[in-house]
């Protein structure tokens, strides 16, 4: 079989380290049982690696005090965290222009039932940059009861300056909420401070990790809500949720085998360091831009020099929708992902809406077999147009 070159990590990081595969295999052999619902030795060794799973991420975050709730995905996270608010009339919710439908759908979901306010920050069109005087004067305006940013752009890998972003909402008491699914593992981010409330990680992404585990990172003194009800292995007489975190939120069997993969996939980037990892990625993307520029037919949409993005890079191609591009990459075994991602906004904010892009994006393994594979691609695209 062809080997396929991978531009697809946005939607998933592939191929993974292969200590990911190997412990996920000794562990679903050795001990892989359910976590908290028994009194055996096997339970417990998967408890074990469960509750050193939470230590690692903790460890990567730099935040020991803090909570890590784990979901099967960071839609369900971000679904946790901004259903578990309490929202009133005339509430204030910030999101960048960048945000995914895991989150707008959800404030679509509130806008039917009150009288909140949905509002992006200010960013500029032409630089891609984030206008900081201009988010503080709205702030002053319309108060923030809730900010919401993506971390990083899963359409053009834009990164958002939220340190900066969340000091400021903190000045009115806003509710700070960033999605790291595109850089959890790959940006350094300290999460031990007061600015930021709750952080969005996705295991199958920059963590390296497999499908079926994701989760979020909370202060230990968070009431959210539950959104999910059921059995924790904990308090079973009880017939309220456990008060106390994480058993409050994570109602249901946790993916023990998944787990076992992002065990071991955090102590590979750990022992990588992230900014290894983030410096090879950036190199990546250069290579992949410098490819893309070579073809007059092809336009990257956004700031393609900015070194304040991550691997991703969104592309329109003259004369052909992006889907009519996406399988001709495929049948010539580039994988790219094309439409719109799952981001409408950041579509019409980029000027590429309704079609979308076409979109590739690196990673730490994108190899230079890659980047001739799609140069061939590339090279029959433009001959044959």
């Amino acid at each position: 079989m062809p080997t396929t070159a991978y531009f697809d990590n946005a939607a998933t990081s592939f191929p993974k380290p292969e200590v990911v595969y190997n412990y996920m295999d000794s562990f679903y052999r050795s001990y892989g049982v359910n976590v908290g619902r028994g009194q055996h030795k096997l339970a417990f060794q998967a408890a074990n690696m469960v509750e050193e799973t939470r230590s690692l991420l903790l460890q990567l975050f730099h935040c020991p005090n803090r909570q890590v709730i784990f979901t099967p995905s960071s839609t369900e996270a971000l679904n946790v965290i901004i259903q578990g608010q309490k929202y009133f009339n005339g509430c204030n919710i910030y999101i960048s222009p960048f945000e995914h439908n895991s989150v707008t759908r959800i404030l679509h979901h509130f806008e039917t039932e009150t009288a909140i306010s949905v509002r992006q920050l200010p960013v500029d069109r032409n630089t891609l940059q984030y206008d900081l005087p201009l988010i503080k004067r709205d702030f002053i305006k319309n108060r923030p009861h809730y900010v919401i940013v993506s971390h990083a752009s899963n359409v053009c890998g834009l990164v958002a300056p939220v340190s900066s972003i969340c000091e400021l909402a903190k000045e009115y008491g806003a509710t700070t909420i960033i999605d790291m699914s595109q850089t959890a593992g790959l940006i350094d981010t300290n999460l031990n401070n007061d600015n930021i409330d709750y952080a969005v990680f996705a295991g199958h992404k920059t963590l390296y990790g497999p499908f079926g585990i994701s989760g979020f990172i909370a202060k230990s003194d968070s009431e959210l809500r539950p959104l999910m009800y059921g059995g924790t292995g904990t308090e079973s007489a009880n017939q309220d949720m456990p008060s106390f975190l994480p058993s409050r939120l994570e109602a249901g069997s946790v993916n023990v085998a998944a787990l076992a993969g992002l065990n071991a996939s955090l102590k590979w980037l750990l022992e990588k360091t992230c900014s290894v990892v983030r410096a090879k990625e950036e190199e990546n993307r250069q290579t992949l831009i410098s490819i893309l520029s070579d073809f007059p037919n092809v336009h990257i949409v956004g700031a393609e020099n900015s070194q304040n993005s991550i691997g991703i890079v969104s592309c329109v191609f003259d004369g052909y929708s992006p889907d009519s591009i996406g399988q001709v990459l495929s049948d010539h075994n580039v994988a790219v992902r094309t439409g719109l991602h799952c981001s409408p906004i950041a579509h019409r904010f980029l000027g590429t809406f309704p079609s979308g892009t076409v979109r590739f994006s690196t990673s730490f393994f994108t190899s230079s077999e890659d980047y001739e594979i799609l140069t061939g691609a590339l090279n029959y695209i433009e001959e044959n147009s």
